[in-house]
């Protein structure tokens, strides 16, 4: 895989992004009241929802601005919930799933062909063979049909 990375990483560092993505495009056409678009006060009740007893409903997010939803009351649990949760998942996944992949049954048989053709190519230089022979098959074995059966 990095061997891989590294033949194409001159490739795509020589990709430029477009330069439209760089900038920004910001209309200048003035807002007309006959738009339609709803304004942040109209989407948004003016008074918090109150429960029976008076009390309003908080979202934790207000309570912890950087939460990530491993732990609802404890920023510091949450933090470290969350980070134990993406590197032990992020480590199982390469660890785990490289391994897999090392250990995947050699696809095509690549490795036992090459090991019988290296077997092969010592036999024939031990018998003083050629290593390749002109002829695929053994021509005294071939049944040509006969010239009389144009």
């Amino acid at each position: 895989m990095a061997s891989r990375l590294s033949r194409i990483w001159p490739t795509l560092s020589r990709v430029r992004l477009s330069s439209a993505l760089g900038s920004r495009c910001v209309s200048q056409t003035p807002k007309s009241s006959a738009s339609g678009a709803a304004v942040a006060s109209d989407l948004q009740p003016l008074s918090p929802a109150q429960d029976s007893h008076g009390h309003t409903e908080v979202s934790p997010f207000d309570k912890n601005p950087d939460f990530h939803g491993f732990h609802h009351s404890d920023p510091f649990v949450d933090e470290w919930n969350m980070r134990l949760a993406f590197f032990f998942s992020i480590s199982v996944v390469i660890v785990i799933g490289g391994t897999f992949v090392h250990y995947l049954p050699d696809h095509g048989m690549r490795g036992w062909a090459r090991r019988e053709a290296e077997r092969l190519i010592k036999q024939r230089e031990a018998e003083g063979l050629p290593l390749m022979t002109e002829n695929y098959y053994d021509p005294s074995t071939i049944v040509l049909p006969s010239s009389e059966e144009d």
